[in-house]
């Protein structure tokens, strides 16, 4: 069955196409993936992951579906409550 993988920065994104067999998790589908090879600061094994935007609690166990495609996250650079306030005091 296909499936996607995907990884965005700012300024590069990544979506890499697989075919993968009848009850791969979502962790092996990141792993076969190999998208670590674009961006080397992944760790295939800790990076959060989710499906279509939910977040996936046990990315061992979830199994993947026909056409999923599964979102790799990157870790907040800030909180986003003091974000919205940086904001807010910058805009008066």
């Amino acid at each position: 069955m296909r499936v996607e993988v995907a990884y965005a920065l700012p300024e590069k994104q990544k979506i890499i196409a697989l075919e993968v067999e009848e009850g791969c998790s979502v962790r092996d589908a990141v792993r076969r993936s190999n998208i670590n090879a674009f961006f080397p600061d992944v760790d295939l094994e800790t990076v959060k992951v989710g499906i279509f935007g939910k977040a996936v609690r046990n990315a061992e166990e979830q199994v993947l579906k026909e056409g999923e495609r599964v979102e790799l996250y990157r870790e907040l650079k800030v909180d986003p409550k003091q974000a919205r306030a940086n904001r807010a005091a910058k805009n008066g």
